[in-house]
């Protein structure tokens, strides 16, 4: 038995994290994942709320395993220098809740443009070595690295400790590739975070962990041979129109940890 730490996308159940925490904890999750707080997201938040979710954390004893930023989801050619400052920014709030991964993408409008994406970032990666902070790349679809491959030249060509990957079965699945099968080998050595949710070939429609074709049993068992130790975060994007102000909302949200959970425990991994 190995032991992941278990997180999750807190606004995806909620805009108030004074809602996201106890169902978090509820589900045996002890961290949360921050993308956004009471509507704002994290290169917006304020000084004063930053406080008072820090405060929130302290008082409900959750930690937080990233701050889920938008840096990156922009074009390629956009000014280089907004985009520095906000991640100088969203540092700055990784730094103020003590969390050790930023997620970050390699922007869109980039498939001719491999230059510019690595030069924008190893300048990405200057910041976080400077700050000790380590950036994750998401293989969001239709960014530069979105196939196994291209994530795989951008970590190894910008060759920094401070940048890995944040490995997302769903998001292979829909650019057509076997999450697996077509990219675990190649990568397995540069994947520090896991974001846990699935996806079918044939709409594209996220589904819970094991039901879509994302090939996550085959993913988790190879992780926990390999050793991996590090966090699972829940991130569903189950659409429930009782909640539709959010990507999921509490009940499908449980429904997500449910499944994953499930699918961790046949696997003998423990998440604590």
């Amino acid at each position: 038995m190995v032991t992941w730490m278990l997180s999750g996308f807190g606004d995806e159940i909620d805009p108030d994290p004074a809602v996201q925490l106890p169902v978090l904890l509820a589900l045996g999750a002890r961290h949360v994942e921050v993308r956004s707080a009471w509507g704002v997201n994290v290169v917006d938040m304020r000084d004063e709320d930053l406080a008072r979710l820090a405060g929130l954390l302290e008082r409900h004893g959750v930690g937080v395993s990233a701050i889920a930023s938008p840096i990156g989801k922009s074009g390629v050619h956009d000014d280089p220098a907004t985009e520095q400052a906000r991640l100088e920014r969203v540092v700055a709030v990784a730094r103020r809740l003590a969390a050790p991964y930023v997620r970050i993408f390699s922007f869109y409008g980039a498939e001719d443009a491999r230059d510019v994406v690595l030069r924008r970032l190893r300048a990405f990666a200057d910041v976080a070595e400077r700050e000790s902070v380590v950036l994750v790349h998401e293989n969001e679809k239709a960014i530069y690295g979105d196939t196994p491959e291209r994530v795989l030249d951008i970590v190894e060509s910008v060759g920094s400790p401070a940048l890995r990957v944040a490995w997302d079965n769903a998001n292979f699945v829909q650019v057509g590739v076997r999450p697996f099968t077509d990219g675990y080998a190649a990568l397995r050595q540069h994947v520090a975070y896991f974001q846990v949710k699935d996806a079918r070939f044939a709409d594209g429609v996220e589904l819970p962990a094991g039901q879509g074709d994302g090939e996550l049993r085959e993913t988790i068992a190879a992780l926990r041979r390999d050793g991996f130790s590090g966090f699972a975060s829940l991130e569903p994007h189950l659409r429930d129109p009782a909640y539709p102000d959010v990507l999921t909302g509490p009940r499908r949200f449980g429904e997500a940890a449910r499944a994953f959970g499930g699918l961790a425990r046949e696997l003998d991994v423990e998440l604590a």
